[in-house]
Protein backbone atom coordinates (compact mmCIF):
# COMPACT_ATOMS: atom_id res chain seq x y z
CA UNK A 1 0.00 0.00 0.00
CA UNK A 2 1.36 3.43 -0.92
CA UNK A 3 0.14 5.95 1.66
CA UNK A 4 -1.21 9.33 0.63
CA UNK A 5 1.11 10.98 3.17
CA UNK A 6 4.48 11.72 1.57
CA UNK A 7 6.39 11.19 4.85
CA UNK A 8 7.58 7.70 3.91
CA UNK A 9 10.16 5.53 5.66
CA UNK A 10 13.43 4.67 3.89
CA UNK A 11 12.08 1.13 3.38
CA UNK A 12 8.95 2.52 1.71
CA UNK A 13 11.06 4.72 -0.55
CA UNK A 14 13.25 1.79 -1.60
CA UNK A 15 10.13 -0.27 -2.33
CA UNK A 16 8.42 2.48 -4.32
CA UNK A 17 11.11 4.18 -6.32
CA UNK A 18 13.60 1.60 -7.63
CA UNK A 19 11.08 -1.26 -7.86
CA UNK A 20 8.43 0.72 -9.71
CA UNK A 21 10.88 1.93 -12.34
CA UNK A 22 12.26 -1.52 -13.23
CA UNK A 23 9.06 -2.14 -15.17
CA UNK A 24 6.88 0.19 -17.25
CA UNK A 25 3.96 1.45 -15.20
CA UNK A 26 0.22 1.87 -15.71
CA UNK A 27 -1.66 4.09 -13.27
CA UNK A 28 -5.42 3.54 -13.08
CA UNK A 29 -7.58 6.14 -11.33
CA UNK A 30 -10.71 4.90 -9.55
CA UNK A 31 -11.08 6.94 -6.36
CA UNK A 32 -14.37 5.35 -5.28
CA UNK A 33 -15.24 2.89 -2.53
CA UNK A 34 -16.19 -0.78 -2.58
CA UNK A 35 -18.94 -0.58 -5.18
CA UNK A 36 -16.84 1.62 -7.40
CA UNK A 37 -13.97 -0.84 -7.32
CA UNK A 38 -16.15 -3.83 -8.14
CA UNK A 39 -17.62 -2.03 -11.14
CA UNK A 40 -14.20 -1.79 -12.79
CA UNK A 41 -12.84 -5.25 -11.97
CA UNK A 42 -13.45 -6.45 -15.56
CA UNK A 43 -11.62 -3.39 -16.91
CA UNK A 44 -8.71 -3.93 -14.51
CA UNK A 45 -8.40 -7.53 -15.66
CA UNK A 46 -8.50 -6.43 -19.29
CA UNK A 47 -5.59 -4.05 -18.67
CA UNK A 48 -3.69 -6.79 -16.87
CA UNK A 49 -4.11 -9.10 -19.84
CA UNK A 50 -3.18 -6.40 -22.36
CA UNK A 51 -0.08 -5.20 -20.47
CA UNK A 52 1.32 -8.26 -18.66
CA UNK A 53 4.80 -6.78 -18.38
CA UNK A 54 3.66 -3.52 -16.79
CA UNK A 55 3.39 -2.72 -13.11
CA UNK A 56 -0.27 -1.84 -12.50
CA UNK A 57 -0.94 0.74 -9.80
CA UNK A 58 -4.48 1.60 -8.74
CA UNK A 59 -5.12 5.11 -7.40
CA UNK A 60 -8.01 4.47 -5.01
CA UNK A 61 -8.96 4.80 -1.32
CA UNK A 62 -6.78 2.72 0.98
CA UNK A 63 -9.80 0.80 2.31
CA UNK A 64 -10.28 -1.09 -0.98
CA UNK A 65 -6.68 -2.31 -1.20
CA UNK A 66 -7.33 -5.90 0.00
CA UNK A 67 -9.99 -6.54 -2.63
CA UNK A 68 -8.05 -4.69 -5.33
CA UNK A 69 -5.11 -7.03 -4.79
CA UNK A 70 -7.49 -10.01 -4.68
CA UNK A 71 -8.49 -9.34 -8.29
CA UNK A 72 -5.01 -10.38 -9.42
CA UNK A 73 -5.02 -7.38 -11.78
CA UNK A 74 -3.39 -4.84 -9.46
CA UNK A 75 0.17 -4.82 -8.13
CA UNK A 76 -0.17 -1.93 -5.69
CA UNK A 77 -2.63 0.68 -4.44
CA UNK A 78 -1.89 4.36 -3.94
CA UNK A 79 -4.19 5.94 -1.35
CA UNK A 80 -6.16 8.54 -3.32
CA UNK A 81 -9.11 10.83 -2.71
CA UNK A 82 -11.12 12.37 -5.55
CA UNK A 83 -9.49 15.33 -7.26
CA UNK A 84 -6.53 15.58 -4.87
CA UNK A 85 -3.03 15.56 -6.41
CA UNK A 86 -1.70 12.08 -7.07
CA UNK A 87 1.12 10.63 -4.99
CA UNK A 88 4.53 11.48 -6.52
CA UNK A 89 5.32 7.76 -6.75
CA UNK A 90 2.97 7.43 -9.73
CA UNK A 91 4.26 10.40 -11.72
CA UNK A 92 5.58 9.83 -15.24
CA UNK A 93 3.88 6.48 -15.72
CA UNK A 94 4.00 5.11 -19.23
CA UNK A 95 0.19 5.07 -19.32
CA UNK A 96 -2.61 6.57 -17.21
CA UNK A 97 -6.16 5.25 -17.40
CA UNK A 98 -9.12 7.22 -16.07
CA UNK A 99 -11.76 4.81 -14.78
CA UNK A 100 -13.04 7.39 -12.31
CA UNK A 101 -15.54 9.49 -14.26
CA UNK A 102 -16.06 11.52 -17.44
CA UNK A 103 -13.78 14.40 -16.41
CA UNK A 104 -12.61 17.08 -16.74
CA UNK A 105 -11.11 17.38 -13.23
CA UNK A 106 -10.03 13.75 -13.10
CA UNK A 107 -8.47 14.03 -16.58
CA UNK A 108 -6.48 17.05 -15.46
CA UNK A 109 -5.46 15.28 -12.26
CA UNK A 110 -3.91 12.46 -14.30
CA UNK A 111 -2.34 14.77 -16.89
CA UNK A 112 -0.64 16.70 -14.08
CA UNK A 113 1.22 13.50 -13.24
CA UNK A 114 2.84 13.67 -16.71
CA UNK A 115 2.03 10.18 -18.06
CA UNK A 116 3.30 8.98 -21.42
CA UNK A 117 -0.29 8.45 -22.58
CA UNK A 118 -3.87 8.71 -21.36
CA UNK A 119 -6.93 6.51 -21.86
CA UNK A 120 -10.08 8.43 -20.94
CA UNK A 121 -13.45 9.53 -22.24
CA UNK A 122 -13.54 12.62 -24.39
CA UNK A 123 -14.26 16.01 -22.87
CA UNK A 124 -14.36 19.35 -24.71
CA UNK A 125 -12.57 21.14 -21.88
CA UNK A 126 -9.51 18.87 -22.12
CA UNK A 127 -7.73 19.10 -25.49
CA UNK A 128 -5.72 15.91 -24.87
CA UNK A 129 -8.92 13.81 -25.01
CA UNK A 130 -11.08 15.90 -27.30
CA UNK A 131 -11.26 13.09 -29.88
CA UNK A 132 -11.53 10.24 -27.35
CA UNK A 133 -14.63 7.97 -27.05
CA UNK A 134 -17.86 9.63 -25.98
CA UNK A 135 -19.47 9.17 -22.58
CA UNK A 136 -22.95 7.58 -22.72
CA UNK A 137 -25.39 8.43 -19.93
CA UNK A 138 -27.09 5.51 -18.14
CA UNK A 139 -24.65 2.96 -19.55
CA UNK A 140 -24.03 0.07 -17.09
CA UNK A 141 -20.81 0.83 -15.27
CA UNK A 142 -18.91 -2.39 -16.03
CA UNK A 143 -19.81 -2.15 -19.72
CA UNK A 144 -18.94 1.56 -19.82
CA UNK A 145 -15.35 1.05 -18.76
CA UNK A 146 -14.92 -2.06 -20.87
CA UNK A 147 -16.18 -0.12 -23.89
CA UNK A 148 -13.67 2.64 -23.18
CA UNK A 149 -10.88 0.06 -23.31
CA UNK A 150 -12.25 -1.71 -26.38
CA UNK A 151 -12.32 1.62 -28.23
CA UNK A 152 -8.62 1.88 -27.38
CA UNK A 153 -8.00 -1.61 -28.84
CA UNK A 154 -7.94 -3.39 -25.47
CA UNK A 155 -10.19 -6.48 -25.38
CA UNK A 156 -12.50 -6.32 -22.35
CA UNK A 157 -15.36 -8.50 -21.09
CA UNK A 158 -17.74 -6.95 -18.50
CA UNK A 159 -18.71 -10.41 -17.20
CA UNK A 160 -15.33 -10.99 -15.51
CA UNK A 161 -16.52 -9.92 -12.06
CA UNK A 162 -15.74 -13.04 -10.02
CA UNK A 163 -13.70 -12.88 -6.82
CA UNK A 164 -12.36 -15.72 -4.67
CA UNK A 165 -11.73 -14.46 -1.13
CA UNK A 166 -10.00 -16.57 1.54
CA UNK A 167 -12.06 -19.22 3.30
CA UNK A 168 -14.19 -17.86 6.16
CA UNK A 169 -12.87 -19.14 9.48
CA UNK A 170 -15.50 -17.72 11.80
CA UNK A 171 -18.96 -18.87 12.86
CA UNK A 172 -20.66 -21.32 10.48
CA UNK A 173 -22.53 -19.30 7.83
CA UNK A 174 -23.50 -21.96 5.28
CA UNK A 175 -27.28 -21.42 5.54
CA UNK A 176 -27.12 -18.05 7.27
CA UNK A 177 -28.77 -14.82 6.19
CA UNK A 178 -26.45 -11.82 6.37
CA UNK A 179 -28.13 -8.46 6.93
CA UNK A 180 -26.11 -5.36 6.02
CA UNK A 181 -28.25 -2.42 7.20
CA UNK A 182 -25.73 0.31 6.39
CA UNK A 183 -26.06 2.55 3.34
CA UNK A 184 -23.90 5.15 1.64
CA UNK A 185 -26.31 7.95 2.60
CA UNK A 186 -27.94 8.00 6.01
CA UNK A 187 -31.22 9.24 4.55
CA UNK A 188 -31.45 6.16 2.31
CA UNK A 189 -31.18 3.66 5.14
CA UNK A 190 -34.03 1.27 5.73
CA UNK A 191 -35.41 1.72 9.28
CA UNK A 192 -33.85 -0.56 11.92
CA UNK A 193 -37.31 -1.92 12.83
CA UNK A 194 -37.70 -3.33 9.31
CA UNK A 195 -34.31 -5.00 9.40
CA UNK A 196 -35.32 -6.50 12.74
CA UNK A 197 -38.57 -7.80 11.20
CA UNK A 198 -36.57 -9.53 8.46
CA UNK A 199 -34.23 -11.02 11.07
CA UNK A 200 -37.08 -12.37 13.20
CA UNK A 201 -38.82 -13.93 10.19
CA UNK A 202 -35.63 -15.54 8.91
CA UNK A 203 -34.98 -17.08 12.32
CA UNK A 204 -38.53 -18.48 12.38
CA UNK A 205 -37.70 -20.07 9.03
CA UNK A 206 -34.79 -21.82 10.75
CA UNK A 207 -32.05 -19.68 9.24
CA UNK A 208 -29.27 -18.20 11.38
CA UNK A 209 -29.05 -14.40 11.05
CA UNK A 210 -25.95 -12.22 11.33
CA UNK A 211 -25.58 -8.45 11.01
CA UNK A 212 -22.57 -7.06 9.16
CA UNK A 213 -21.13 -3.59 8.75
CA UNK A 214 -18.06 -1.46 9.24
CA UNK A 215 -16.94 -0.35 12.69
CA UNK A 216 -18.68 2.99 12.06
CA UNK A 217 -21.93 1.05 11.59
CA UNK A 218 -21.57 -0.93 14.80
CA UNK A 219 -24.19 1.12 16.67
CA UNK A 220 -26.68 0.49 13.87
CA UNK A 221 -25.91 -3.24 13.89
CA UNK A 222 -26.42 -3.38 17.65
CA UNK A 223 -29.76 -1.59 17.35
CA UNK A 224 -30.99 -4.05 14.72
CA UNK A 225 -29.76 -6.94 16.83
CA UNK A 226 -31.51 -5.62 19.96
CA UNK A 227 -34.82 -5.09 18.17
CA UNK A 228 -34.64 -8.59 16.67
CA UNK A 229 -33.57 -10.25 19.96
CA UNK A 230 -30.42 -11.62 18.30
CA UNK A 231 -27.56 -12.88 20.47
CA UNK A 232 -24.43 -10.76 20.74
CA UNK A 233 -22.58 -13.36 18.68
CA UNK A 234 -24.79 -12.44 15.71
CA UNK A 235 -23.10 -9.05 15.35
CA UNK A 236 -20.25 -9.29 12.83
CA UNK A 237 -20.15 -5.53 12.25
CA UNK A 238 -16.78 -4.07 13.15
CA UNK A 239 -15.11 -7.47 13.52
CA UNK A 240 -13.74 -7.87 10.00
CA UNK A 241 -11.79 -5.88 7.47
CA UNK A 242 -13.02 -5.68 3.89
CA UNK A 243 -11.37 -8.95 2.92
CA UNK A 244 -12.94 -10.68 5.95
CA UNK A 245 -16.33 -9.27 5.00
CA UNK A 246 -15.89 -10.68 1.50
CA UNK A 247 -15.11 -14.07 3.02
CA UNK A 248 -18.23 -13.90 5.20
CA UNK A 249 -20.41 -12.94 2.23
CA UNK A 250 -18.97 -15.81 0.19
CA UNK A 251 -19.70 -18.29 2.99
CA UNK A 252 -23.28 -17.12 3.66
CA UNK A 253 -26.45 -18.58 2.28
CA UNK A 254 -27.88 -15.23 1.25
CA UNK A 255 -27.42 -11.49 1.75
CA UNK A 256 -29.83 -8.59 2.18
CA UNK A 257 -28.10 -5.23 1.92
CA UNK A 258 -28.86 -1.55 2.07
CA UNK A 259 -25.53 -0.84 0.37
CA UNK A 260 -25.22 -1.55 -3.36
CA UNK A 261 -21.51 -2.27 -2.93
CA UNK A 262 -22.23 -5.25 -0.66
CA UNK A 263 -24.74 -6.62 -3.17
CA UNK A 264 -22.14 -6.29 -5.92
CA UNK A 265 -19.70 -8.10 -3.66
CA UNK A 266 -22.24 -10.91 -3.20
CA UNK A 267 -22.59 -11.24 -6.96
CA UNK A 268 -18.80 -11.34 -7.36
CA UNK A 269 -18.46 -14.22 -4.88
CA UNK A 270 -21.57 -16.10 -6.06
CA UNK A 271 -23.93 -15.53 -3.10
CA UNK A 272 -27.64 -14.83 -3.79
CA UNK A 273 -28.57 -11.35 -2.64
CA UNK A 274 -31.16 -8.62 -2.42
CA UNK A 275 -30.24 -4.95 -2.73
CA UNK A 276 -32.42 -2.24 -1.27
CA UNK A 277 -30.09 0.38 -2.71
CA UNK A 278 -30.47 -0.39 -6.41
CA UNK A 279 -27.78 0.17 -9.00
CA UNK A 280 -25.77 3.38 -9.52
CA UNK A 281 -28.11 6.04 -10.89
CA UNK A 282 -31.21 4.29 -9.51
CA UNK A 283 -33.11 7.03 -7.67
CA UNK A 284 -35.70 4.71 -6.15
CA UNK A 285 -36.11 5.40 -2.44
CA UNK A 286 -35.22 2.20 -0.52
CA UNK A 287 -37.07 3.50 2.55
CA UNK A 288 -40.32 2.99 0.63
CA UNK A 289 -39.72 -0.76 0.13
CA UNK A 290 -42.08 -2.73 2.40
CA UNK A 291 -40.92 -5.66 4.52
CA UNK A 292 -43.31 -8.07 2.80
CA UNK A 293 -41.60 -7.48 -0.57
CA UNK A 294 -38.19 -8.31 0.82
CA UNK A 295 -39.52 -11.44 2.53
CA UNK A 296 -41.17 -12.53 -0.72
CA UNK A 297 -37.92 -11.95 -2.58
CA UNK A 298 -36.02 -14.01 -0.02
CA UNK A 299 -38.30 -16.93 -0.85
CA UNK A 300 -37.21 -16.63 -4.47
CA UNK A 301 -33.46 -16.44 -3.84
CA UNK A 302 -32.56 -20.09 -4.55
CA UNK A 303 -33.68 -19.53 -8.16
CA UNK A 304 -32.80 -15.86 -8.58
CA UNK A 305 -29.98 -13.34 -8.55
CA UNK A 306 -29.81 -9.82 -7.22
CA UNK A 307 -30.43 -8.07 -10.56
CA UNK A 308 -33.74 -9.88 -11.09
CA UNK A 309 -34.76 -9.22 -7.51
CA UNK A 310 -34.08 -5.52 -7.80
CA UNK A 311 -36.56 -5.44 -10.68
CA UNK A 312 -39.06 -7.44 -8.61
CA UNK A 313 -38.73 -4.98 -5.73
CA UNK A 314 -39.11 -1.87 -7.88
CA UNK A 315 -42.36 0.01 -7.17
Amino acid sequence: MVPRDDSRSSTDRRRLEPTVRRRPTIVVLRAHGLGGLLEVVPALRALSDAFPGHRRILAAPAVVEPLALLTGAVDDVVDTVPFAPLHPAVYRAELAVNLHDRGPQSHEMLLESMPGGLIAFGHPAVPAVRDAPAWIDDEPEAERWCRLLREHDVAADPRRIELHPPRWNGTELTDATLLHPGAGAHGRRWPSSRWAAIARTERKRGRPVFVTGTWTELRLAREVSRLADLPASAILAGTTDLLGLASAVAAAGRVVSGDAGITQLASAVGTPSISLAGARGDHRDPVATPVRDVLAALDLLPDGRSSALRRALAP
